[in-house]
């Protein structure tokens, strides 16, 4: 086995502070322990794994969340302390998602809460079923859940949840207005802020002629394009470059000749920045602009939504992230609330982006 070379105390410093952290969030990601510490991942996980072994913190994926007294991963623990049984339905398990999960775990273990997770798609079909299996295992509270919302399918879906027996708290996610649903509660990203923010980053910076790819089907996608439009036309911008599609899901040739084809229009319409959703289709974007001579960011800025792995990118990219961690802790927050109060006025949060500026996108250079 590998053994460390460092000072005991450069060790216990580094501990310290991770129990700080948590402390004070209820929650901690390796990646950006280690960034701020300026250690490698494994070094942070060493020592999380340090703190779990006494007994100080829940190793969960890509991080850690504070143990309390109320924490069931304790041998023994089961039972004490837990007052309500709260199912989860997320359509991911594997992007975006997990993010969201450390902060809804974070305030389960504080709040008392057992969160029964279960992963589905973005399926109608199969979130319904689910849900609806969820619900009839019996024993629930209450359930925090991510559905679709757009089209019929969605919309009846959204009615389902609406009529349920029991608590319904959706995140990341809201019921269009004209649906007139009184009872569903959601906590969400104000997407439709993210989209003015970053057509504001970019007029800031001096681009004139921008463009925007969105995810095809996303329910993040309309919402970036209402505050994009909105913010395109009162800044006097010119949007000549706009697709929605979804280029991880087409084959390697088709895919290619897609960028191709943005890239293309981007140079014909002088189009010098675009806003990207999501982070893979601008690194696939930005990747191959570099293979066939363009500048990142001197001939095109990108700007990516979600960052999930911007900054991984070479260059780094510039992104709004959605405050996903304290997304999945304040809809924890509002179903004890909720359940606690059943009398509380329905409750409907926004929370705000947050924009990461790197080294894709820079002030434009003017004769």
């Amino acid at each position: 086995m590998e053994q460390s070379s460092e000072p005991p105390a450069f060790g216990l410093s580094r501990r310290e502070h991770i129990l700080d952290e948590l402390r004070r969030s209820g929650s901690v990601r390796v990646a950006d322990l280690a960034r701020e510490l300026g250690v490698s991942e494994l070094t942070i996980r060493r020592d999380i794994g340090h703190l779990a072994d006494r007994g100080l913190v829940t190793r969960v994926h890509g991080g850690a969340t504070l143990r309390s007294r109320l924490d069931t991963s304790v041998p023994g623990a089961a039972g004490r302390g837990i007052r309500y049984r709260v199912g989860m339905i997320v359509p991911s398990l594997s992007y975006y998602w997990p993010h969201i999960m450390i902060g809804s775990r974070a305030a389960a273990t504080e709040l008392g809460v057992q969160l029964v997770l279960r992963g589905a798609s973005y399926s109608v079909d199969d979130q319904r079923r689910q849900i609806a299996s969820l619900v009839e295992s019996g024993g629930l509270h209450g359930l925090i859940v991510a559905p679709e919302t757009l089209g019929p399918d969605g919309r009846a879906l959204l009615h389902w949840l609406e009529a349920l027996p029991i608590p319904v708290v959706l995140a990341e996610r809201r019921v269009p207005s004209t649906l007139a649903l009184t009872s569903l509660e959601w906590v969400t990203t104000d997407h439709v802020f993210g989209g003015s923010l970053a057509a504001a980053h970019l007029a800031s910076l001096g681009h004139r002629r921008v463009g925007i790819l969105t995810s095809e089907g996303s329910p993040t996608s309309w919402q970036l394009r209402r505050g994009w439009d909105r913010a395109v036309a009162e800044l006097g911008l010119d949007c000549d470059v706009d697709v929605d599609a979804t280029l991880d899901e087409l084959d390697g040739v088709a895919r290619e000749q897609l960028i191709a084809d943005v890239l293309q229009r981007c140079r014909e319409t002088a189009t010098t920045a675009l806003l990207i959703h999501n982070d893979p289709q601008a690194v696939l974007l930005e990747q191959y602009a570099l293979d066939h001579g363009w500048a990142i960011p001197g001939d095109l800025a990108i700007v990516a939504y979600d960052d999930e792995v911007a900054e991984s990118a070479e260059p780094p990219i510039t992104a709004l992230r959605p405050p996903k961690q304290d997304i999945g802790r304040l809809a924890v927050e509002m179903m004890v609330d909720r359940l606690e109060s059943p009398r509380l006025p329905v409750r409907r949060t926004y929370v705000l982006p947050v924009l990461h500026r790197r080294a894709s996108s820079t002030a434009v250079l003017h004769d």
